[in-house]
């Protein structure tokens, strides 16, 4: 893995920048003097948001640190960051990042080892962290990020559409099951389910390969033979794009998890594939759906489980010049300082979640969010990261390759699909073009 992630010439043709070329960056000052203001780049999430909201407490607490939110899109907020961090740009004193880029920027040496801090802060206590995304975050024992919230995937779905139309949803449904269910929901007014269709390998793939994978399906061989092209894979998509077609959402291509997310709690929708810590905002005051949603293992076809697993990380930059004083926000953050008061002042279920242990110990917590939050934790603790699909694979993750291409990779055929979504192209077509792309990606690690 060290190897693959090490690579000397990598292009992100996406943001124009030539990763190796940054390789090996030195730090940015430890701390400047006097008052400092961090600039944190996040993605516009609800979760994102209430850190936004309840900053003033950290800075009550730290009267010399002030701390600047700049929000994006997710595709967006990949862009920016990745660009920055790349070309020691330095605009981030903290950055949010998957756990796809943790690990390839961190053997880069794009960012600082937050092990040594979180260790010597015996009240952060890092052993609480949740096992399979600390190990997510950790590379060569160096811990290049920590957790904001984790997740895994589930289906979600109205148990009074479900009741009205006389349908019962299995514990563990398989997607066969799930179209059936969708195409009988779907009217005028209602999505049978809604599926992500926006371009980016983090939104539309995000969802998608998890279906190739229980599919049978995989982007790659053991022996880094792009499959893209498959029968496996192409069924899988075929379905999917099918799916959405017949009784998803209006605009599959505009529509990705903050989409999915607004239709569905405002009960435009009967289903909804996607994110285990979509299950919080769902369930807040003023979701139209609260108290009417149930949670069940993510659809299957070929395999026993096939749910992603993911955490959305901070990170410190070298590049800045502010990393003690980053270290602080980061640290509370993450800590269970700031679930209590996430808790306390906005709402138990809308504590982050996925990120440490403890959580699933709260009394509190397991109160507000007995509907979704054993299942969460079992999904998390149960899913395989290391062979997700039916056959072996020489990385390790779920929803995404382990490898620097794929960024690039999973954005153009995913922007190749928006075609087939309208109309303009075949899946065939757009999955013979994309072998051509991963097969090079996949030469890239031979």
């Amino acid at each position: 893995m060290k190897k693959r992630l090490a690579l000397s010439a990598i292009a992100f043709s996406s943001v124009g920048v030539l990763l190796a070329g940054c390789s090996g960056a030195g730090g940015g000052a430890q701390q400047a003097d006097g008052p400092v203001t961090l600039t944190l780049a996040t993605v516009n999430n609800p979760q994102m948001k209430d850190m936004e909201e309840l900053k003033g407490a950290f800075e009550d607490s730290h009267p010399d640190i002030t701390v600047n939110f700049v929000a994006m899109e997710e595709n967006d907020l990949r862009d920016a960051v990745t660009k920055d961090v790349a070309t020691q740009g330095g605009q981030y004193d903290i950055v949010t990042v998957g756990s796809y880029e943790v690990p390839i920027w961190g053997q880069n040496d794009w960012l600082v080892d937050l092990g040594p801090l979180a260790e010597a802060d015996t009240a952060y206590n890092v052993n609480d962290l949740l096992p399979p995304v600390r190990e997510a975050l950790t590379v060569d024992d160096s811990l290049f990020a920590v957790p904001f919230y984790g997740e895994s995937s589930f289906l979600m779905y109205n148990k009074d559409m479900f009741a009205a139309a006389g349908l019962e949803m299995p514990t563990n449904p398989t997607w066969d099951e799930v179209a059936g269910f969708a195409r009988t929901l779907k009217s005028d007014d209602v999505a049978g389910i809604c599926l992500r269709g926006k371009p980016g390998w983090g939104e539309l793939f995000a969802p998608l390969t998890t279906v190739v994978q229980t599919f049978g399906g995989s982007w790659f061989n053991e022996d880094w033979n792009a499959e893209v092209d498959s029968p496996e894979f192409t069924e899988a998509v075929q379905f999917y794009t099918d799916l959405v077609k017949d009784a998803g959402e209006a605009d599959p291509v505009s529509t990705g998890f903050t989409e999915c997310l607004n239709l569905f709690s405002q009960g435009n929708a009967a289903m909804w594939y996607d994110a285990t810590s979509a299950a919080g905002p769902i369930e807040a005051d003023g979701s139209a759906v609260a108290g009417k949603i149930g949670y069940v293992h993510a659809p299957v076809k070929e395999t026993e489980e096939s749910g992603w697993l993911w955490a959305w990380n901070l990170a410190i930059p070298k590049t800045s010049n502010n990393q003690d004083a980053a270290w602080e926000f980061v640290s509370w953050a993450t800590s269970t300082e700031y679930i209590n008061l996430v808790g306390t002042t906005l709402g138990w279920e809308r504590v982050p979640p996925g990120s440490r242990t403890s959580t699933y110990e709260n009394a509190d917590y397991l109160a507000a969010a007995s509907a979704f939050a054993p299942i969460t934790k079992d999904i998390m603790l149960g899913v395989n990261p290391t062979q997700p699909g039916v056959n072996p694979q020489p990385w390790v993750g779920i929803q995404y390759v382990t490898v620097p291409e794929f960024q690039d990779l999973g954005n153009q055929v995913s922007q190749d699909i928006a075609d087939v979504f309208a109309g303009r192209d075949t899946v065939e077509n757009v999955l013979n073009k994309g072998q051509e792309l991963a097969q090079q990606a996949g030469d890239a690690q031979k």
